[in-house]
């Protein structure tokens, strides 16, 4: 009888505690792992802006008058400064994405070293 209590006590406890598990990009990839050199923005930077961005501001979407679609549509907002602060929830700008999970703290790192490499586009 306390044989069964304890493997009901140990099954009881593994259930609770693995549904307290949730994946979290920078617990599975550690900052330590985000390379940031050489970034592109085909390569780099537009798939992070089609993952988290396009869906509010595409060329169809425009939410605010705003459009992250394409390099040409992009820098105006690289160059004034916006995207960075929004991403990175600067007071005086609206924090982006709204209404969903911010970047992971690599996706901004590569954003922000794209920036400071010249924002090429290739």
């Amino acid at each position: 009888m306390m044989e069964r209590r304890i493997i009901n006590s140990l099954v009881l406890g593994m259930i609770v505690f693995s549904s307290c598990y949730y994946d979290v990009a920078e617990t599975l990839y550690p900052a330590g792992t985000c390379i940031t050199t050489n970034m592109s923005y085909a390569n780099d930077i537009n798939p992070i802006l089609q993952q988290n961005c396009f869906s509010c501001h595409s060329a169809d979407a425009n939410n605010g008058n705003v459009t992250l679609e394409g390099y040409n549509q992009l820098m105006p907002h690289i160059t004034n400064g916006h995207v960075l602060k929004a991403i990175k929830h600067e007071s005086g700008i609206s924090p982006m994405p709204q209404s969903t999970t911010p970047l992971s703290s690599c996706e901004i790192s590569k954003i922000e070293q794209w920036i400071l490499q010249g924002a090429q586009n290739n």
